[in-house]
């Protein structure tokens, strides 16, 4: 069983309208990255609001990956050493994501 501990962080995030992004830091405790198959991989976690949310002191992780055709994933979970979101297609994209 892998522990929060265990699960890649996102190190950098550079998606400007988010409203857990501080200074390029995540402040959600986790995200999820998403999408279609054939498109960017998504941070689904990305809110778009004109408020601030998530913690003051947090180390972000990936909580879960939905992108089964990422050479990354398994089991729909991560196994990047670390991750970092910013854009790409969209606003806020897994820019780690490598399909198989």
């Amino acid at each position: 069983m892998t522990t929060l501990a265990e699960l890649p962080t996102v190190t950098e995030c550079s998606a400007a309208g988010c409203s857990y992004n501080e200074h390029t830091h995540c402040k959600a405790p986790a995200v999820t990255i998403g999408g279609e198959a054939g498109s960017d991989a998504k941070c689904e976690t990305f809110i778009p609001l004109g408020m601030k949310g998530g913690l003051d002191k947090v180390v972000t992780h990936v909580g879960a990956c939905q992108r089964h055709e990422c050479s990354f994933n398994e089991n729909l979970s991560c196994s990047a050493p670390a991750v970092r979101v910013g854009a790409g297609g969209d606003e806020a994209d897994c820019l780690t994501y490598t399909p198989r």
